[in-house]
């Protein structure tokens, strides 16, 4: 199913993706970690009211792939991927970078947020480019 042009199913595998590293990354492997980087609470961690975004985030970086993968005529994993990882340095990351340079924010926090950023755009690229 197509809208626009762009892959609706594509797009729906592309954001399950980016949520399951993301899942993978923030609470699988690296919660305790990124809870005292961030300085969340376990308390904090009860509060379900922003929850609604966790579905939200993922849907919009897929969106917004599938209009990059598409601008640049992407096709194939290997192309998607390069698209994805072009996109994650050169405009995610370092416009991520911007907190970790004026705010101080841990290194660490930097670094786990650059490889979630990088592994989610690069997946959704591959995705999307393949799946056209």
């Amino acid at each position: 199913m197509r809208v626009q042009g762009h892959n609706v199913w594509a797009i729906v595998a592309a954001a399950v993706a980016i949520w399951a590293i993301g899942f993978l990354i923030y609470v699988v492997l690296f919660q305790q970690q990124w809870m005292e980087w961030t300085g969340i609470t376990e308390a904090d961690a009860q509060d379900t009211s922003r929850m609604a975004f966790m579905v939200v985030m993922p849907f919009l970086q897929a969106i917004g792939m599938s209009f990059v993968v598409r601008w640049r005529n992407a096709s194939g994993l290997v192309a998607g991927a390069m698209t994805g990882a072009i996109v994650a340095v050169l405009l995610t990351i370092a416009g991520r970078m911007y907190g970790w340079v004026y705010s101080f924010e841990p290194t660490g926090l930097f670094g786990l947020d650059s490889l979630h950023f990088l592994l989610t755009h690069v997946a959704a690229g591959a995705i999307l480019a393949a799946w056209k």
